[in-house]
């Protein structure tokens, strides 16, 4: 750990062969804005250390290749970050980086993962009894193999302690904005949020996320001319199941049945989540009132767009215009 709170904190990224790059480079370019920040401020920040077991070029599954220290060169640090994998089950196989994070987490102050990074905690027992997060695709594979971890499937990250993990590639941003806010405060996290042209805290959880690109990529061909019909006629207010049917040319009942089969939702379910997208889309980026959008999105009027944003983002429209809008 470091020796005291005026020196700055060492931030460990482990690299290995086949880590995903935004998973490594994201939070660094997080941790090295809020040093910026901190020392306009005259305060320590973070010194950022790219380690491996033996030190080198270090391949990302991208192709690009990383300068590395060797990880027995840095005896005091703060935190470790953990990248994920594409390829996870091959990456698990190297057991002398499971066996040296087992014993440098004792060292550390906390211990991060991002994405499948998850799966080298979980190896390691870091997670043993803890809640923990990974990519949303990957959930399944790890609850099989790790049962004594609990799986939070809708987290963007989940803190457990001194043990904390991320969702899939970009959430590892969420995740270090989070370790800058709680070390330096939230002042300096907004700053570095407003720098990089990102949100402290996206509202919602991955499976918002999940449950759209699965559905674009189950879909595709079976109803993406229904669902882009769908897209410009949000306004009508009789997007009803026969409506939809007819437009797909089936019957109700086997329209409604094929179209969960492929799409993983009902035909209303995904009428609401077009809805709910296109009315974000709104709120972040014109001046119309509430009322107006939630009309041309077909909800009908300001109060069940309401409800509906709370059940799906936990945020009411006008608190979510408030964080998100780029307009003036």
């Amino acid at each position: 750990m470091n020796a005291s709170a005026g020196t700055p904190r060492v931030i460990l990224f482990l690299a290995y062969e086949g880590m995903g790059l935004l998973d490594i480079t994201g939070p660094q370019t997080v941790f090295w804005s809020a040093s910026e920040m901190m020392r306009k401020r005259g305060r320590p920040g973070y010194v950022r250390q790219t380690v491996s077991l033996a030190g080198g070029l270090v391949r990302t599954a991208e192709g690009v290749a990383l300068e590395t220290t060797p990880v027995d060169k840095v005896q005091t640090f703060d935190t470790i970050v953990v990248p994920g994998s594409l390829d996870i089950e091959t990456a698990l196989e190297k057991q002398d980086l499971v066996g040296w994070l087992r014993r440098a987490s004792d060292r550390a102050r906390r211990t991060a993962s991002v994405c499948a990074g998850a799966f080298f905690l979980a190896e390691a027992g870091l997670l043993d009894g803890r809640k923990a997060v990974t990519h949303w695709a990957m959930c399944d594979t790890f609850s099989g193999r790790y049962p004594q971890v609990e799986v939070d499937r809708d987290a963007i990250f989940v803190r457990h302690g001194d043990i904390w993990t991320s969702a899939g590639v970009s959430a590892g941003i969420d995740l270090a904005l989070a370790l800058v806010q709680d070390d330096c405060g939230r002042d300096v996290a907004m700053e570095v949020a407003r720098q990089l042209v990102i949100y402290l805290k996206r509202p919602g959880g991955q499976s918002q996320f999940s449950e759209l690109l699965s559905a674009q990529t189950r879909d595709a061909d079976a109803f993406e001319s229904l669902n882009l019909w769908i897209e410009q006629n949000l306004s009508h207010d009789n997007l009803t199941v026969e409506v939809l049917a007819e437009r797909a040319r089936m019957s109700p009942r086997n329209f409604a049945r094929s179209y969960k089969e492929k799409t993983g939702r009902t035909p209303a379910k995904a009428v609401e989540v077009l809805r709910v997208e296109a009315a974000k889309r709104l709120l972040e980026t014109s001046a119309r009132n509430i009322d107006q959008i939630a009309r041309s999105c077909g909800f009908g009027d300001e109060e069940r767009m309401r409800v509906t944003f709370q059940r799906h983002l936990g945020v009411a429209p006008r608190d979510y215009r408030k964080r998100f809008s780029v307009t003036d």
